[in-house]
């Protein structure tokens, strides 16, 4: 079993391929896009953390969308997310916040918005986040990160949106190097 992260899928979310300058030229070709790169990678036994906003669908819409998509699926609430009716039945969990260790003792907060003071950072913890796609506070949470290495202080956060990393759920060696 393979271990994946994303977020930031905003199916069905029109504006979005503007505002992250997405190289689609319509909300049905990100959607096909984002499911056929999906299931490239994630197989049915594989887990995958969506770090929020999952969809700008009705519920109908995204049940359709989520019935395609590969895989075991927890997801940790974006501020876009109102998951209720059969959408709840895609996912093996739904939760705002959540701690997971990997094989290596590898220790991970996740959580939809960037934290950066997060449980066990000073210890060589990762912070797995969203919400600030390729944007200017993306930059500003970039820098801050700089700053604190600057300090000798650890801060391994980085950002699992969809956007920066080429559309599809990524492994933790693909985020962060780092071979499990």
């Amino acid at each position: 079993m393979n271990v994946f992260f994303t977020s930031d899928l905003h199916f069905f979310h029109k504006n979005i391929i503007r505002f992250d300058n997405r190289p689609f030229t319509s909300v049905e070709e990100m959607n096909e896009t984002l499911i056929r790169n999906w299931n490239r990678k994630v197989k049915k036994d594989d887990l995958v953390y969506i770090l929020g906003d999952i969809s700008w669908g009705n519920d109908e819409e995204t049940c359709a969308i989520f019935a395609r998509l590969n895989g075991r699926k927890v997801l940790i609430k974006g501020n876009h997310d109102r998951v209720h009716g059969k959408i709840k039945n895609y996912f093996e969990e739904i939760t705002d916040y959540k701690e997971i260790t990997l094989p290596g003792n590898k220790h991970i907060t996740l959580c939809h918005y960037p934290i950066v003071f997060f449980n066990r950072h000073h210890y060589g913890a990762f912070m797995f986040y969203g919400h600030v796609h390729n944007s200017h506070e993306w930059q500003m949470t970039e820098n801050y990160k700089f700053e604190l290495e600057q300090l000798d202080i650890r801060c391994n956060m980085f950002n699992v949106g969809t956007m920066v990393h080429n559309y599809e759920p990524v492994t933790f060696e693909e985020i962060t190097g780092i071979k499990e």
